[in-house]
């Protein structure tokens, strides 16, 4: 048996360890909005739901390990009081999983991840339209839990105000666990689908995603591809080049002969087989070919 003294290893393995034992977890991905109106988007793992008279939720917005900033949420929440704790389902997560990317303060993560801003009723920050169940909260108490790297800040939230899609619920207006489909963090890049199982979403903080705002239209409001679909391909650094497009057509056949009819879904299609595959620029240079 491996025994570890928490204090004798670095934190980044500690980190680690407990993200790895301590799983599945609620994702609570959060929306706030600063004194000037800039909104944030951001998902959070730290989560859970601690009592539900007066209804409160929990969240922590951890001190990052590398370098011990804070989060923009977190910044936003001690200007406003205030946040949208919205559920993350198999439908968005890829989107939410890009909208974790550390872009510059101001820039718009909605936008990014292709998500639909929402107002909201009671609170100034906006909901996901696409998640299953928008919870608007106030925020009673933020408690710091220290000052050093990975130390969290609890964050806690009374719902005030509750929105569930119809989709999701059944004949008796409770919500089907079947039909909700939640997704929830494992360790390193693993999450799990509560009705499926374990599957990889690569982290976009390795990189700096385009974002679905920088996707070509006709390739953005494909009927084919899904929100998660436009999360993974905004997950790249760069788009293929022209030249890397039409090496890619010289070099595969079959790709020419696909090329060659009329039928722009079937190239979606196939494009979309090759997302799922993991092959995202290959799915790029496919999509950008003539």
């Amino acid at each position: 048996m491996l025994t570890i003294d928490p204090k004798e290893i670095p934190t980044a393995k500690l980190h680690a360890y407990l993200l790895n034992a301590v799983a599945p977890r609620p994702i609570a991905f959060a929306s706030t909005i600063d004194h000037k109106g800039k909104v944030n988007l951001s998902p959070f793992s730290f989560f859970n739901v601690y009592s539900s008279n007066p209804p409160i939720m929990i969240f922590s917005a951890n001190r990052r390990v590398r370098d011990n900033t804070t989060k923009h949420t977190l910044k936003n929440i001690l200007q406003t009081k205030e946040v949208v704790i919205n559920i993350v389902d198999h439908s968005i997560v890829y989107q939410a999983s890009l909208s974790s990317t550390e872009y510059p303060k101001g820039v718009n993560e909605f936008v990014k991840s292709g998500l639909t801003m929402c107002k909201s009723e009671l609170v100034r920050p906006y909901r996901v339209a696409e998640s299953p169940v928008q919870f608007e909260c106030k925020v009673n108490e933020i408690i710091a839990l220290g000052d050093q790297g990975g130390a969290g800040n609890l964050i806690i939230a009374e719902v005030l105000k509750i929105h569930i899609r119809s989709e999701v619920l059944d004949e008796n207006h409770a919500i089907d666990p079947l039909k909700i489909d939640l997704v929830a963090r494992m360790g390193g890049d693993w999450y799990t689908r509560s009705r499926e199982g374990m599957f990889e979403v690569p982290k976009p903080l390795r990189s700096i995603g385009i974002g679905v705002d920088q996707i070509p239209e006709f390739i953005r409001n494909s009927s084919i591809l899904t929100g998660n679909d436009l999360g993974r391909l905004a997950n790249v650094e760069q788009i293929p080049t022209k030249q890397e497009v039409e090496d890619y057509v010289a070099q595969h056949m079959k790709v020419r002969e696909l090329l060659s009819g009329d039928d722009r879904s079937q190239v979606h299609q196939r494009a979309k087989a090759l997302i799922e595959e993991n092959k995202v620029v290959e799915a790029w240079k496919l999509l950008l070919a003539k």
